[in-house]
């Protein structure tokens, strides 16, 4: 920076001196007065004033908005650009500076995207975050954290975790995190309302610098309700295939056990325990086979085979072994479907609907009763099964497509069910991408509504 000034500078005051010198050995040999200098040295000093204006417009001028520049460069106003024009080394260094400017303005903008993309991400992800520093100060809370613990974000920032997080397990787990300064993990319940509880699962993170000292620690926390509600449903589906396995098998085994020890020479009693083994032995079959239908139903890789399937022929083919079933309770059974309606679906899934449908609503409805069944084809397949059954209660609605959950356990046996059949006709209606709906008044029956979309 300095050879710029140097150089014009030292070349002008040279230029001046050699001029002084000349013209003094001009008048000196001229034998000319002393005061003939005056003028050319005021002529001189004339000189010197324009060409250090000159020098200032163009070197000093630049260079204090080159200064100005750098200096908003350095406070991070990277939009800061040089327009003063230059010339020669001035005007190369005015160059380089706009394209460090533009360079680091590319680089600060890309910065601000991935920071408010990466923002964006912990903000909504899933899992609650905090950021706690070694003297227990939290400097972050992500959205999930905040929306978990129903605090605003800023009732967190700068605060003690101990005195914003009413949780000794927390606390717990904070304290265990610095003491051993390793992953720590724990679970506990928090309760949203009087019906609602979320289990959670925090791990304390401890944060070490290059160094290895320990400057904090993040806690990540993970929402288990889904798989706590998941673990409940394993255990009580074991317990309860369990249950239903027992009992068929514990008849099969004590009347057996029985004609062993001599009933068998008893025609009477042989005949009564023969069909009450073979009663076992198909309701033990019914199970099986629902369960091996569930089963399928829920593998990933199950695929349905929907065709054009004429509505009134599907209903045609079931409707005898249901009106037999009907008839033997006398209850009034009832088909409403249009001749030429057609829809697009899985032909015996579809079948299997109808026919747990219409058998729970049969098994459920007293003697005399009614039972209908409409189907009918508009820009969807509609099938309604109504009844004039006990009903349901409300409460009873959310788990009636649970696996094996009945509302009356001691009827819902002695009909011969196996508690699976809603469950199987729910996965079959979601494989159909369809819903189901249930409106029932208890003592006054219930009406099935099954909506399936023609496009899939």
């Amino acid at each position: 920076m300095k050879a710029v000034f140097e150089r014009p500078l030292r070349n002008y005051v040279l230029g001046l001196l050699l001029l002084t010198i000349t013209v003094g050995v001009l008048l000196w040999r001229a034998d000319a007065d002393i005061y003939m200098l005056i003028p050319v040295i005021a002529i001189q000093l004339i000189v010197l004033i324009i060409i250090l204006l000159h020098m200032s417009e163009r070197y000093i001028k630049p260079l204090d908005k080159t200064i100005e520049t750098v200096d908003r460069l350095v406070k991070g106003d990277f939009r800061a650009r040089i327009h003063q024009p230059a010339s020669g080394q001035m005007s190369d260094l005015n160059d380089k500076i706009n394209s460090l400017a533009r360079n680091l303005s590319q680089l600060s903008i890309h910065e601000q995207m991935q920071k408010e993309q990466l923002a964006t991400i912990v903000d909504n992800v899933e899992i609650g975050l905090v950021l706690i520093d070694e003297k227990g100060y939290i400097h972050y809370v992500n959205r999930k954290f905040t929306d978990t613990f129903g605090k605003q974000t800023k009732a967190y920032h700068g605060h003690l975790y101990y005195d914003v997080i009413n949780n000794e397990k927390i606390h717990t787990l904070v304290q265990e995190t610095f003491l051993y300064e390793s992953n720590i993990k724990s679970q506990f319940v928090i309760r949203k309302d009087l019906l609602k509880e979320v289990f959670l699962e925090i791990v304390g993170v401890p944060i070490f610098n290059e160094r290895t000292q320990l400057r904090g620690a993040v806690l990540v926390l993970y929402d288990i309700s889904e798989l706590k509600k998941l673990e409940v449903m394993r255990k009580d589906f074991v317990a309860n295939v369990s249950h239903e396995l027992k009992t068929p098998m514990t008849s099969i085994k004590g009347f057996a056990e029985t004609l062993l020890d001599g009933a068998m020479d008893d025609p009477e009693a042989l005949q009564e325990f023969l069909k009450i083994i073979y009663d076992e032995s198909n309701r033990l079959q019914f199970l099986i086979d629902d369960l091996l239908t569930l089963s399928r139903l829920e593998n990933d890789g199950f695929k349905i085979s929907a065709e054009k399937v004429k509505l009134a022929a599907l209903v045609q083919e079931i409707e005898p072994l249901i009106r037999h079933k009907a008839e033997k309770k006398e209850i009034r059974l009832t088909v409403e479907v249009e001749e030429e309606a057609e829809a697009v679906f899985d032909r015996e899934r579809i079948k299997q609907v109808m026919i747990n449908l219409l058998d729970n609503a049969i098994n459920y409805t007293p003697e005399g009763g009614d039972v209908k069944l409409r189907v009918q084809v508009d820009s969807e397949l509609i099938m309604q099964v109504e009844d004039t059954g006990i009903g349901i209660e409300e409460e009873a609605i959310p788990r009636l497509f649970e696996r094996f959950y009945r509302v009356d356990k001691a009827r819902s046996r002695n009909t011969g069910g196996t508690g699976l059949g809603l469950a199987i006709v729910k996965h079959i209606v979601e494989l159909h991408k369809g819903n189901i709906k249930l409106h029932s008044v208890p003592g006054e029956g219930s009406v099935f509504t099954i909506n399936i979309p023609g496009k899939r």
